[in-house]
Formats: structure tokens, sequence, C-alpha cells
């Protein structure tokens, strides 16, 4: 598959799901905070999301290397539709915890949905570089995140306008027809050899035994915790509650947030530049971007204590001011997060060869879906005690750590390097 053809396919698909994935996400939240639900109750929603998420990515990159990334992808958009009609199905006159089981359950199924299509998407992008492009790849990864990531932002204002205009049920029915019409074109236009098959792969090789891979996995689990802590739930809650932000005004800021951080992503390798071995330079860039990124919310948590009363709350004529910090500040967290995660989703395609592709990404998206996971309960239990400083806080130790370990990643991707070029010849 080392054409256009098969890069563009694998794209459109991920790109159809994401815009559901948006829209699914702002639909819950916003649906449930108006229904009277705690910020940790909200959490508790998308418990199972991000739970099967982990366990997705770690079996996902195994059957995908096994029978097929075409299969993965497939089941991925036609599971994640099936979980928009399970969810267009909640009736208001049931209990509230036969409801919140009910959609614990459906978006479950969208999250193992989410990391199917998502593993599939990423791994298909090594498949269709030709060999030793590092250039290439970084670039095509680059647009493949980048972009993912707008439409997810698009995706966030189109479930707020959803849930504003037509309601819940029925804005859950349109996107499912419309997941389904991406299905059908992706059936018809995908190539058929999205994959390096290897039928007789034993389940454990499920694991990483590659020290960079694991490393990187590491950092990536504290780089996405960082950012659900406040994304998830606090910030959401905090724009509508404190600020009085109606549900367009909240969905809007999130989506142009996700927006602008996906061009970001999609520009990196222009800002940070490449190497000639397509690894030093990029792990270096980890480093020092992750300690920049776990500044920004430390910087921002004190500015907003300081504005706060002495009773926790604030006062009525510093509300406008408190909002443009909150969104210039969590504005430059956005770019910067999102070289960060940019860099990170070209190493590990880098740091894989194609016959272990799915199996290392899956393993690495495991890791991502874990830090979600870690970082969206946290994010209603700090909210719930702490407030939005507290988010902030504690997301801001979450980057440092992310950053302590790509030292590690760094030093050990050096002496690898320096190693295969001492290496006497054979």
């Amino acid at each position: 598959m080392k054409d256009l053809r098969g890069y563009m396919s694998v794209t459109g698909a991920y790109w159809g799901f994401t815009l559901t994935d948006g829209a699914l996400r702002m639909l819950v939240l916003l649906h449930f905070h108006q229904l009277g639900y705690t910020p940790f109750q909200l959490a508790f929603l998308f418990l199972l999301y991000e739970f099967f998420g982990v366990v997705t990515n770690l079996v996902g990159g195994w059957v995908g290397a096994r029978f097929g990334l075409q299969r993965t992808l497939f089941a991925g958009l036609a599971l994640q539709i099936f979980a928009l009609g399970l969810l267009s199905q909640l009736n208001p006159n049931w209990s509230v915890a036969f409801s919140v089981a009910y959609v614990v359950a459906a978006q479950g199924l969208a999250g193992i949905a989410k990391d199917l299509t998502k593993m599939s998407a990423k791994s298909g992008v090594k498949l269709a570089t030709p060999e030793d492009q590092n250039s290439v790849l970084f670039r095509w990864v680059a647009v493949l995140t980048g972009s993912k990531n707008a439409l997810k932002g698009v995706g966030f204002f189109v479930g707020a306008f959803l849930l504003q205009v037509f309601g819940f049920s029925t804005g859950l029915i349109l996107l499912a027809v419309g997941l389904l019409a991406v299905l059908i074109a992706v059936l018809s236009y995908l190539p058929q050899d999205l994959t390096v098959k290897q039928p007789g792969l034993p389940f454990q090789q499920i694991f990483s035994k590659d020290q960079q891979v694991n490393l990187l996995s590491g950092a990536r689990f504290f780089l996405f915790g960082a950012r659900d802590i406040w994304f998830v739930v606090g910030v959401p809650v905090f724009l509508y509650d404190v600020l009085g932000w109606t549900f367009m005004q909240v969905g809007g800021f999130l989506a142009l947030w996700v927006i602008g951080y996906g061009f970001i992503q999609s520009v990196t390798p222009r800002i940070i530049g490449q190497s000639a071995d397509g690894q030093s330079h990029e792990v270096t860039a980890a480093r020092l971007w992750a300690f920049g990124l776990a500044a920004i919310p430390a910087v921002l948590a004190l500015v907003i204590f300081s504005m706060m009363n002495a009773d926790g709350g604030f006062a009525a004529p510093s509300l406008p001011t408190l909002g443009w910090v909150i969104v210039s500040g969590l504005l430059l967290f956005g770019l910067v997060f999102a070289v960060n995660s940019s860099v990170h989703s070209y190493l590990i395609l880098t740091f894989s060869k194609a016959h272990d592709v799915s199996l290392n990404v899956g393993f690495y998206y495991m890791s991502n879906a874990a830090g979600r996971l870690v970082g969206t309960l946290l994010s209603g239990l700090v909210y719930q005690y702490w407030g939005i400083v507290g988010c902030l806080a504690t997301a801001s130790g979450f980057a440092a750590l992310s950053g302590a370990i790509v030292i590690l990643l760094e030093s050990h991707t050096r002496d690898l390097n320096q190693g295969r070029t001492t290496a006497p010849p054979v």
C-alpha cells in the first residue's frame, strides 16, 4: 500500500469517525450536566469509554497484525454506529442508576470503536509510506493527526449545535446516519493490502519488548493525562457554571481549541525541523516542549488563585478578566501540547518496523488511553474538591513527569544511534 490512495483512504475514514467522536463527547457532557449530574458523575460516564480504550489498544494491535487492519478499521466504524444508535434510545423516564449504567455501557462500545479506528489508521500510514522516508512519514503523520484533531474540534461544535437545535436523541441519530455513509464509502475504496499479516503471532506479543516504545508510551501516558485533567470535566463545567457561558459558547471554545491545536500538529515538522537520523532531534524536542507545557498550567493556576475571594469564589466584576485569562492560557497550552503530541505520534512510527507497527502502535495508544482514563477520573474528582486551580496544578505535574520520562528516552536513543554509527561493518 505504498501510495497516496492508501493514505487518503485511512485518513478519510479517520476523519469521518473523529467528527462523530467529538460530537458524541460534547452531547453527553452537556446533556447530563444540564440534568444536574455532579462533576465526578460526569467523569464516571466516560469511565468505560477510556477503560476500553486501554484494553482495545492492547489487544487491537495483535488483532490487526494477525487478521489485517481492514477488519479492525471496518469494525471500529460499525461499532461506533451501533453505540450512537444505543445512546439515541436513552429514555428520560428511566431511573438515574439505570440511565448511568446504560450510558456507561454504550460509551464503552464507543471507546472500543475509537481505538480500533485510531490504531488502524495510524498503523496504515506507516504501511503507506515508502521505506526509509522519514521526512515523508513525519509530514503524513502530522497531517493525519492535525486534521483529525481539527475535525474533532468541529465535532465539539457540531455536538453542541445538535443538542441545542435537535436535542439529544435526534442529534445522535443524525451522527449515526452520517457515519454509515462514511463506512459505505470506505468499504468500496480502501486498498486490500492494508497490513503485514502474521497469522501465527502469539498473543503475548501484545507487550512491547522495545525500550524506546516503552519509554515513549510512558511519556504519552502523562502527556494525555495532563490534558484531560482539565479538559474533560473541569474547564467545560467551569465555563458553564462560573463564567455563565452557554452550551454553544462552551462547545465553540473547545472546538476552536482542538481545531487550533490540530492545525499546529499538522505543521509541527516545520516548527521543530528534522534530524538526519529521524530521531535524535525529535526526541530532544519532545523533552523541551514537555517541560514548556508543564509551566503553562502552573502559571495559570497561580494567576487564577490570586483572583479568588477568601471563600474560594470570584467577584462578579472579575469574571470577564478571568475569562480572558482562562482562554488565553489554554490557547497557549494547546499550541505547546500540539507540538508534543505530533512529535510523539511520529516517533512511535519511526521506532517501529512494518512487521510490528500495529503491535507497537496498539501498545503505545494503550498508554495514551490509560492516561486519558486517569485524567478523566481526576478531572471530575479534583474539580469537585479543589476546583479549576486544582485541575491546572495537577495537569502541570503530569506534564513535568512526561518530560522526565523523555529524558530517559533521549539518553537511550542517543546510545542506540551511537551504537549503530560505531558498529563494525559486516
